[in-house]
């Protein structure tokens, strides 16, 4: 019998360090591109989310056709939204960006409408009498505290983006999803495995990294150690 090879590459285990050492630019170049796909949705959905729901908690009419639109969106399977998206930014990385965008827009503005509401009305009346105006008191007053569940809003559309980068594969613009897409075509187990557990890691950085930028900035909501007897 023929002895199985000593190359973890030829053998086409699922561990396999060979596949990292030998494809670290492929690797680099696909997590730099899914970093980047990520950072530019989140970042344009967070831009058109903020004054999406400052309109919806402003003006009581405009509330229901707001998280409506949003929420329909959020339900529009993504391969479909590609393709409606299709016609106008055609096979291209902008392509995806605006799926993520739409996508991210229900958690964002639900999240920072939530916060908002939650703001109390004698705090809105004690600033309006040391004479705040309407764009200070939503500077300085209402958005910090809304931080909080805006915050958890943008953790929960950070980490969704990343999973759904990966679909954007199937335009040629799918950062790690390219090498998952072409690793389960040729059944190239090592390059499935490392391209998803990449994409965990992504998620979960993210994820810690907001939460530490949001206990940096609401340190209001951290419960005080209690003191010793």
């Amino acid at each position: 019998m023929t002895a199985p090879p000593d190359d973890c590459l030829a053998r086409n285990d699922w561990i396999c360090g060979a596949y990292l050492t030998s494809r670290r630019g492929i690797l680099g170049e696909a997590v730099l591109q899914h970093l980047q796909l990520t950072a530019v949705a989140v970042l344009a959905g967070l831009v058109l989310a903020v004054p999406l729901a400052v309109a919806a908690r402003r003006w009581r009419w405009a509330s229901a056709p707001v998280l409506g639109l949003t929420t329909v969106l959020y339900t529009i399977p993504s391969l479909a939204m590609f393709s409606l998206l299709l016609p106008v930014y055609g096979l291209s990385a902008s392509l995806v960006v605006a799926g993520l965008v739409l996508y991210s827009l229900t958690l964002l503005v639900r999240n920072i409408l939530a916060g908002l509401r939650a703001v109390p009305e004698e705090t809105r009346q004690a600033a309006r009498g040391m004479g705040y105006g309407p764009v200070r008191l939503l500077l300085a007053v209402e958005m910090p505290l809304a931080l909080p569940a805006a915050m958890a809003g943008l953790r929960i559309a950070t980490v969704s983006a990343v999973s759904l980068v990966t679909i954007g594969a199937i335009v040629g613009h799918g950062g790690l999803g390219n090498l998952i897409y072409a690793g389960m075509n040729t059944f190239f187990k090592a390059q499935v495995l490392t391209a998803s557990v990449l994409c965990v890691i992504i998620a979960v950085l993210a994820d810690l990294l907001l939460l530490a930028i949001q206990r940096a900035l609401t340190p209001w909501t951290r419960r005080p150690r209690g003191r010793g007897a």
